[in-house]
């Protein structure tokens, strides 16, 4: 009988408890990119083709800095889980990357980035889409997070 509670608390516990840990961690002691939090549902990229050769990529990302201390990083975007068939889409934002972000202590933030991709020498490329949930790596000196 005390065995199956046990076991239920165990499982409750491995579920629950390093959400909450490292929660807690960034919201207290960590400094610099570890105590930044990236809302990545809040967060999106359009594309749309401008002309022939030209696609513009416009992202907006949410962060919250619980650090005492401004923090600067960098914003890098990465595709995860692509396919053989699959078109990069979100990859492409790195064209004019990385691009850098000044956050204020204990500050929310919307980051909107746009940048202008040149799709004349690709063979396939959108013509126009959206992503969420966007993949990014933050990067400040020596740290990095891959969010």
């Amino acid at each position: 009988m005390h065995y199956g509670r046990l076991t239920v608390l165990a499982i409750v516990l491995v579920l629950f408890l390093p959400p909450f840990l490292v929660n807690s961690y960034q919201k207290t002691i960590a400094t610099g990119v570890y105590a930044l939090s990236y809302q990545q549902e809040d967060s999106n990229c359009t594309f749309e083709l401008e002309n022939e050769t030209t696609l513009l990529g416009v992202c907006e990302l949410s962060f919250k800095n619980y650090s005492l201390e401004d923090v600067s990083f960098t914003i890098e975007f990465y595709e995860d889980y692509v396919f053989e068939d699959d078109i990069r889409m979100v990859s492409l934002m790195n064209n004019n990357a990385p691009y850098q972000v000044n956050m204020r202590a204990r500050g929310d933030k919307r980051v909107k980035i746009e940048t202008e991709i040149d799709v004349s020498e690709m063979e396939n490329y959108p013509h126009g889409g959206s992503a969420s949930g966007v993949n990014i790596i933050i990067r400040s000196e020596d740290k990095y997070r891959k969010l």
